[in-house]
């Protein structure tokens, strides 16, 4: 196999059931999918391919599909909160029995298709599981993409004011950039003793490297112990590792899904709707006994 190909989301079926295995029977998308990372022992190559323009990469986006499809089988759940948890029938499953599960989904959404006669290619069977995907992810890329068209500074003071808003008693925009400049400096508050935490703030598209996570450190030297590093993208598995490593300051990472996930919670350019969906049966039975 080629370094930068990637295995489709039909491949990557058991080795996220593997991974959520690992993390106790339950994870985040997150931690599902650096789990799977680590386990198949993906590339920085492949790991930094975008799906389209991103700014999900590719191996994100056919995980996606794959834990859709585990729904479908019977094999996961998920709550609201984005956590992704095995089903008796996915604690208990082999490898050699998901193939014949994922060709029992496949031809009854295809059935199901046929039922609502969509119109939609084979690649694309069943639209619930296209609106899942979208619903997940497309006002999250939207709000990237707005992120990315902002102005570097505007992008500095929007972390700034996320920071006070998660905490922060105070945030301060240094002006110094660069790779591996500090951006600014929080003063965080716990309980009854605060610290120091320098932030940069990086707007990619695609993967931020281990190369990354070490000249902020380097930037760190001297100064303080504690980091956070803020991203539009996301981070590969050998960053993640770098930024937890033993004997080293730690750095916390904030990638893109999170970033927008906090802007969401924050009220900062997300708004939220609740909406109320009424599903109306009429009941034959009533009628016939008048």
């Amino acid at each position: 196999m080629p370094r930068t190909s990637i295995p489709d989301y039909s491949q990557l079926l058991w080795p996220t059931v593997e991974a959520v295995r690992t993390l106790g029977g339950s994870g985040s998308i997150d931690e599902i999918v650096e789990a799977v990372l680590q386990q198949q022992h993906f590339t920085d190559e492949q790991q930094q391919i975008l799906h389209g323009d991103g700014p999900q990469t590719e191996i994100e986006y056919r995980l996606a599909w794959a834990r859709t499809y585990l729904k479908f089988m019977g094999l996961l759940i998920n709550s609201r909160r984005g956590v992704w948890t095995l089903t008796e029938q996915g604690r208990a499953v082999n490898k050699d029995a998901i193939p014949r599960l994922h060709s029992g989904v496949v031809a009854r959404l295809r059935e199901e298709q046929r039922a609502r006669r969509l119109a939609q290619q084979a690649k694309n069977v069943a639209s619930g599981d296209d609106q899942q995907i979208d619903d997940e992810q497309d006002w999250r890329d939207l709000l990237l993409d707005v992120l990315m068209s902002i102005a570097p500074d505007a992008f500095e003071r929007l972390s700034q004011r996320l920071l006070r808003e998660a905490g922060f008693i105070s945030a301060t925009v240094t002006g110094r950039t660069g790779d591996g400049g500090i951006d600014g400096l929080g003063i965080y508050r716990m309980s009854l003793v605060s610290f120091p935490v320098f932030f940069q703030c990086k707007r990619y598209r695609g993967s931020v490297g281990a190369g990354a996570v070490r000249d902020f450190r380097g930037a760190m030297a001297g100064r303080g112990d504690k980091g956070l590093l803020i991203t539009t993208g996301t981070f590969t598995a050998e960053a993640k590792a770098e930024a937890t490593r033993d004997g080293a300051p730690p750095v916390d990472l904030i990638d893109g899904r999170r970033l927008c996930d906090l802007l969401k919670e924050y009220d900062l350019g997300v708004r939220t709707q609740t909406r109320t969906v009424e599903d109306v049966t009429v009941e034959r039975e009533f009628f016939a006994d008048l």
